[in-house]
């Protein structure tokens, strides 16, 4: 696991199975997972957040969006690189490196 990523607090309950750190400081919110050499062990919280980009990303990202309560709105499957998504309900979103390609051998960024 990347440092700047073990260095962050971590959520009590894996998501979907994976460790899911959350970005606890400006700069962990303004980095996210974008520019890491490989695909993460773990996902990351942006709390107070309705909207992300991936550019910087090198792999697709699954998205859950979240109420304030915690609850899943949406989920926003394989993400290519180079997007911006957004959802206006939204009060966090949990990216989580996104497994759909090793899962669908027909899967290809746009």
């Amino acid at each position: 696991m990347p440092r700047r990523l073990r260095r962050l607090p971590t959520l009590p309950v894996p998501v979907d199975g994976i460790e899911v750190r959350i970005a606890a400081t400006p700069r962990a919110r303004l980095l996210g997972l974008a520019w890491l050499r490989d695909r993460p062990t773990c996902g990351l919280l942006l709390p107070r957040t309705r909207s992300v980009h991936t550019f910087g990303m090198r792999f697709a990202l699954d998205l859950v969006w979240l109420d304030a309560r915690g609850g899943t709105l949406r989920m926003d499957t394989a993400v290519p690189p180079r997007r911006i998504r957004s959802c206006a309900a939204a009060r966090a979103v949990i990216e989580l490196p996104s497994q759909k390609k090793e899962r669908d051998p027909d899967w290809a960024p746009l």
